[in-house]
């Protein structure tokens, strides 16, 4: 099928995920990523363990009142919730839209400096998009990584192949029907203030739509991911809240084309409160375009559910997670009271992360 035959589809889903008031549930870390995530409340990785916890997440009642997507790796896609249910199925009855992360990890970039990657995956991406679509997916996830050095980095180089790989991307899951997020992060590893993450982030997020332009992207069919404009992670003094939000919405108000229907931010290593905090003052800017501006979070909604859940209390670790969703549901309207929800306040920030 051509990107034209899915093209109305793909308006009507973006426009349904970044709908206001909801935002998305990032539940796609790789069977190594989450095993770090289960180790660290003492359950061991089997599928079994996965399967329960995600399962968890995915019959949390009232979920589908603030979140309307979830991002899976491909295993839990094809899964079964421990009760013989797919998956699917039982996001599809809380209403919430399962996607894909369809990227393939990064590998050093060949030509750029030592930290510089490109994200993996194209081969055969058209025909493996189609699987996921017919296995429900309706959206898809594809990161790439940037990362600003004293050294120069982002160079040129990467900032141009990154660019390239999230539009090859985004058009090559439209021609199955999926709405590509297209999720360009920059690292907050570092000690540069935040003028010059804005700077960086500006060039990158223009490169992107550039780069989509010429693939004949369909804009209104997309969703954008970034990381909000923070200053690297050992700058001092910490960032000041206010001023993250109106320099993350003067960038994207300098960098994002009107027609993308919503920006949903990645937490990035933010602390729970931090994340909703940030999202919740950049919501109260008033804004040029009308993007929705939400959330898309793994750590930022799940570290307190882990901890609740602790690899058998249900009960638990729902309540937990719907608190943080509420939160940021609220945050994503400009209504959160700070502190209204119970939530940790505890860095999330890793150094050089992977997933």
């Amino acid at each position: 099928m051509a990107l034209s035959y899915y093209a109305e589809e793909l308006k009507k889903t973006a426009a349904a995920i970044a709908r206001p008031g909801k935002g998305i549930l990032a539940v796609d870390e790789s069977t190594k990523t989450v095993g770090k995530r289960l180790a660290s409340i003492g359950v061991e990785n089997t599928e079994d363990n996965r399967k329960a916890y995600r399962g968890m997440l995915f019959t949390s009642k009232g979920l589908g009142e603030y979140i309307s997507g979830a991002i899976l790796f491909e295993e839990t896609l094809f899964q079964n919730h421990p009760d013989g249910e797919s998956m699917v199925n039982k996001l599809e009855k809380l209403g919430i839209i399962p996607g894909i992360k369809v990227d393939k990890g990064l590998r050093p970039l060949a030509g750029g400096h030592d930290v510089e990657t490109f994200c993996s995956g194209l081969d055969g991406l058209v025909e493996r998009a189609a699987d996921y679509y017919e296995q429900g997916a309706r959206f898809a996830k594809w990161r790439a990584v940037l990362q600003i050095t004293d050294d120069g980095c982002p160079t040129n180089l990467s900032i141009q192949e990154n660019a390239w790989g999230l539009a090859r991307y985004a058009r090559s899951v439209q021609e199955s029907g999926l709405v590509p997020i297209i999720e360009p992060e920059i690292l907050m590893d570092g000690a540069h203030d935040i003028a010059k993450t804005a700077a960086v982030q500006e060039q990158v997020i223009k490169t992107v739509y550039k780069a989509c332009q010429e693939n004949g992207v369909l804009l209104e069919g997309t969703l954008l991911k970034p990381s909000m404009t923070v200053p690297g992670a050992d700058f001092t003094p910490k960032a000041d809240p206010q001023q993250v939000a109106e320099m993350t919405i003067r960038t994207m108000e300098r960098s994002v084309p009107a027609s993308v229907p919503g920006i949903v931010f990645l937490s990035g290593g933010l602390s729970e409160e931090a994340a909703s905090v940030y999202l919740n003052l950049m919501n109260k800017i008033e804004r040029k375009a009308k993007w929705n501006v939400s959330f898309s979070y793994g750590r930022a909604l799940q570290h307190s559910c882990l901890k609740a859940w602790g690899g058998s209390n249900i009960e638990g670790g729902q309540k937990a997670l719907l608190a943080r969703a509420q939160a940021n549901s609220e945050a994503s309207t400009g209504s959160y009271v700070t502190g209204s929800q119970p939530s940790s306040d505890e860095a999330l920030f890793v150094a050089g992360y992977t997933y």
